[in-house]
């Protein structure tokens, strides 16, 4: 199952740098927002998304300092990019999964490759109810 996610070409930017490996030469938002939370040592445990609402997806990002639990209100999209970069676990809630998740037959020969160039390929159609 796979959970498309409509989000913004500048955060789909800062994933896919992430995702790529590319180190920018000066921090970019989500690359200050880790150096930050390392400095006040909080430490990012998870990120859930956990909602849609009206087509809106929520998230929310799991935080922990000194034992105490933190939970920060949040859009996947910036979560997304957050957890890369903290390399903790983004989980979505069932219900999410259930209204919004989607199916996608792939052969398990397939690489990396092939399903980054499925997604490059894909039309907005293939969002079906979305409206975008």
């Amino acid at each position: 199952m796979v959970l498309p996610i409509w989000i913004g070409t500048p955060e789909a930017n800062a994933i896919a740098l992430e995702l790529e490996g590319v180190k920018p030469q000066r921090p970019f938002t989500h690359d200050l927002i880790k150096n930050i939370l390392k400095g006040v040592n909080l430490c990012v445990l998870k990120v859930i998304i956990n909602k849609i609402e009206n087509d809106t997806f929520y998230a929310t990002i799991v935080l922990e300092k000194d034992g105490e639990l933190f939970e920060v209100d949040a859009r996947p999209s910036d979560s997304i990019a957050i957890a890369l970069r903290m390399k903790v676990p983004i989980y979505v809630e069932e219900e999410v999964m259930k209204k919004s998740g989607t199916s996608i037959e792939l052969d398990n020969e397939i690489k990396k490759k092939a399903l980054k160039e499925y997604l490059k390929n894909m039309d907005l159609e293939d969002f079906g109810k979305y409206k975008f």
